[in-house]
């Protein structure tokens, strides 16, 4: 059977591929090369080899080129979306660093202007005093004349009747009457005079108080617009800052404690306001106005924590966000990478002090930040290192050099947050001030 088969294969490759001889003649001698239907076969399905190889190879390439070349424009296009974006985020964080700039002159000015609100609350409290007490002396001094007017009165009821009776005044004769009388009458003139003056004094002291009343109630009501501006504009001041706190996930009282015992220190605009100089409780003002400073103290404090927190970008020139937090390829990667051009400048995200500077591992080149609130950053893969370790550095400060140091297929940044040594997305943190810088 097997035989059979052989024979039958011989017969049908002779058929296609019959014995050929090929003769080679020179000048001396002629020979020939006898190529059998094995050898042809063989020949044939190495060329037929050969020629598919080279039509795949070939569309392969040609596809390989169309499809780099595609992505060389989807890159191109996703680089232009990012640097739009990061377009709009610079203008957005200057138009953010103008308000903050307007708002603190604002503060400022609402500053001097509560200084002289409480100057002239303090005068008109004092004048209001004084005005109460001069109406007391006036009240008391009417009461005392108006006391001799009726004795006087009742003397001279006595003397009418004495005169009325006999003519003449008890113990005393003619001469006598006549100058008692005489001296009745003056006294009598005096006293209408001096409680005529009391009178007056006493109406014009009316008339001043009610004055007083009057500037005291618009002073009340201008002020009262004042605070409800300030207010507002405190308002819209700290919520932004709060919520992004909220948002990086971070405590905000426990946070504001901890920068409070940093900087423990209080004086100059931010001292309470006190309004009464007798030991008082604070009036409404006093307590809105300690409210705003109160308020202007959580702001201020809001800022410090965002300097010593990493809410700022590790990379300020155009860059490509190219892999993200999460799992990747069956490993956690720990941090965000961020592709730009060998050499471009990384920053520091916020204040803080660097606890290394050198190789680690599949780092490479690394430089590790420790923040307040036990937050640190890292930043792999660098090109140079421009910073020491327990050197103290700023939130904007040049540190080092992209790179491809370490475990890196390409020139990026790797960047991480860690809270309490467990790394936590990045963009917790830049996302959350998107709104507010």
């Amino acid at each position: 059977m097997i035989a059979r088969l052989a024979q039958n294969f011989h017969v049908a490759l002779e058929r296609h591929f019959p014995e050929r001889r090929v003769f080679l003649r020179s000048d001396t001698d002629t020979r020939f090369i006898r190529l059998k239907p094995g050898t042809q076969l063989i020949a044939f399905t190495g060329t037929a080899l050969i020629v598919a190889w080279s039509i795949i190879a070939t569309s392969i390439l040609l596809m390989d080129s169309i499809g780099a070349g595609n992505f060389r424009e989807q890159a191109k296009r996703e680089q232009n979306t990012y640097m739009q974006r990061l377009n709009a985020l610079s203008e957005e964080r200057d138009a953010y660093a103008a308000d903050a700039i307007a708002a603190q002159e604002r503060f400022n000015s609402a500053l001097e202007r509560i200084s002289v609100m409480q100057s002239e609350l303090l005068s008109a409290e004092t004048r209001a005093r004084e005005l109460k007490t001069g109406l007391e002396v006036v009240q008391t001094t009417l009461r005392d004349v108006m006391g001799e007017k009726k004795e006087t009165r009742a003397q001279l009821a006595e003397l009418q009747e004495a005169l009325e009776g006999d003519g003449t005044l008890p113990g005393a004769g003619d001469g006598a009457s006549s100058e008692a009388v005489d001296l009745l009458a003056a006294a009598l003139e005096r006293t209408a005079k001096e409680r005529d003056q009391v009178v007056a004094d006493a109406q014009d002291a009316l008339l001043a108080a009610d004055e007083m009343a009057q500037r005291i109630r618009a002073m009340e009501t201008k002020n009262d617009a004042i605070f409800r501006q300030l207010e507002e504009a405190m308002t819209i001041s700290v919520e932004p800052l709060d919520k992004m706190f909220r948002a990086a996930g971070m405590n905000t009282e426990r946070l504001l404690d901890q920068v409070r015992r940093g900087y423990s220190g209080q004086g100059g605009p931010l001292t309470p306001l006190s309004f009464s100089t007798r030991g008082e409780e604070p009036g409404l003002d006093a307590s809105r106005a300690n409210g705003i400073l109160g308020q202007m103290d959580r702001l201020n404090l809001y800022r410090i924590a965002a300097q010593k927190a990493p809410f700022a970008l590790p990379v300020k020139a155009n860059f490509r966000y190219t892999s993200g937090f999460g799992m990747r390829w069956g490993r956690m990667h720990k941090g965000s990478d961020f592709a730009a051009p060998h050499g471009t400048d990384i920053f520091s995200t916020a204040d803080g002090v660097v606890t290394f500077a050198g190789w680690l591992s599949g780092y490479g080149k690394l430089v590790k930040i420790q923040h307040e609130f036990g937050i640190e950053t890292r930043y792999a893969h660098m090109s140079n290192i421009r910073v020491k370790k327990g050197q103290r550095v700023s939130r904007g400060q040049h540190i080092g050099d992209m790179g491809n140091t370490g475990r890196s297929t390409g020139t990026h940044l790797h960047y991480e947050v860690r809270v309490g040594g467990k790394a936590v997305n990045p963009m917790i943190y830049i996302k959350a001030a998107n709104d507010v810088f």
